[in-house]
């Protein structure tokens, strides 16, 4: 596709390519950027020239459209690669039939309403695809921002900024809006990325938009509790994933040894899905390499098990409704005085001019998107009507 926009643009814009393909980013350092305004302003170090613009369509029936994009320097790669230097986060926008926006096509157009989703440690933004692209048929003006977290995924490759902490990943999302020039009305984190959610409410709660509606699913704001008995503990997971090598040479062999080391087979099969197939030139074999920054999961994990967010829940900003989501079979991630806390939040938050839920998802464990989809559809639609 020719060019749409010229080199000359005067501020930081996208390339966009098909979904499939690999995006990584570009940000400014994130110790100083300002959260206090919406609005973008950069330094002569945070501009970056234009190269072209390309939308990649799903090939599926609904009339929603994926874009992936990405930030790159004066080049760009052959092949769809990108510049090296990216440091914003990897993301698909999946947008509603009825959106006819971009942020670097028109930016007299406010943003429609906006959905930014976030996975759990290990996952990745494509955990949400087809939950997103059933609420972008039920929810034609709406577009829903899935986000690939530093040291996972394609956003494995950028530039990190600052220790891998909760605090650091909320950063990195709100810098992302803030470049993209959204405004989110509906934050959706899962498990490590419900932290996140709230940490973003803590960090940016003034360029917001009200009404905010923060979803944090079976995750708690304070102490995580490690399982019980046949329980998938994800330290353990992340320590046992350390000894296995950077490249191996079948799934099912990695599968079966962490089968044999006591994990469930789902969570073996989850987690395999962070392979890539990798070949040597001139070479008919390949084998697969892992996508995520281990290291740096790890100690994005101690930082999920040592973050305490209740004083956000317990002391809400004007506006913000924040929703908790208990899966009925994740008995192990609450305990009775988390729920008890929350209750006495819910109340508080009534008389401040905020808004605090508990909801609970029937049939379902801690892998709430997989296990019971439509229950999970039917209780995050009343953000979206």
């Amino acid at each position: 596709m020719p060019p749409l926009l010229s080199n000359s643009a005067p501020c930081c814009t996208a390339v966009v390519y098909s979904s499939h393909r690999k995006a990584t980013f570009a940000s400014p350092s994130w110790r100083n950027c300002k959260l206090t305004s919406p609005t973008l302003r950069f330094s002569e170090n945070d501009k970056f020239n234009v190269s072209r613009l390309a939308l990649g369509h799903s090939r599926r029936a609904v009339k929603e459209r994926t874009i992936s994009m990405a930030l790159v320097g004066d080049a760009v790669g052959q092949k769809g690669e990108v510049a090296s230097s990216s440091s914003i986060l990897a993301y698909d926008l999946i947008q509603g039939a009825l959106v006819r926006w971009s942020s670097v096509m028109d930016r007299s157009l406010p943003d429609p309403p906006t959905a930014v989703f976030l996975h759990g440690i290990l996952g990745c933004r494509k955990n949400w695809g087809t939950f997103a692209r059933r609420l972008a048929q039920e929810f034609p003006t709406w577009q829903f921002l899935l986000v690939d977290l530093r040291c996972h995924g394609d956003s494995t490759s950028i530039k990190k900024r600052g220790p891998n902490t909760v605090a650091s990943a909320a950063f990195d999302v709100l810098k992302l809006v803030r470049d993209l020039r959204i405004t989110p009305r509906v934050l959706v984190g899962h498990s490590f990325g419900g932290k996140v959610v709230l940490s973003m409410v803590d960090q940016a709660a003034k360029p917001l938009a009200r009404p905010v509606r923060a979803w944090i699913l079976d995750a708690s704001p304070g102490k995580v509790r490690a399982g019980g008995d046949g329980e998938d503990h994800p330290a353990e997971l992340i320590s046992f994933l350390s000894t296995l090598p950077k490249e191996v040479s079948s799934k099912r062999d990695v599968v079966k040894a962490l089968i044999q080391q006591g994990f469930s087979n789902d969570v073996a099969q989850w987690v395999v899905t962070n392979l890539r197939p990798t070949s040597s030139p001139g070479s008919q074999s390949s084998g697969f390499s892992w996508v995520f920054d281990l290291r740096g999961i790890a100690e994005m994990y101690q930082s999920y098990e040592e973050t305490n967010l209740w004083k956000i829940v317990e002391d809400v900003p004007r506006g913000v409704h924040v929703n908790f989501l208990k899966a009925e079979r994740s008995l192990h991630r609450w305990a009775l005085e988390d729920l008890q806390r929350i209750h006495a939040a819910e109340e508080l938050a009534v008389e401040e001019g905020g808004g605090v839920e508990m909801h609970v998802l029937e049939d379902a464990g801690h892998w709430v998107h997989a296990d019971n989809p439509d229950g999970l559809f039917r209780i995050l639609s009343s953000s979206f009507k």
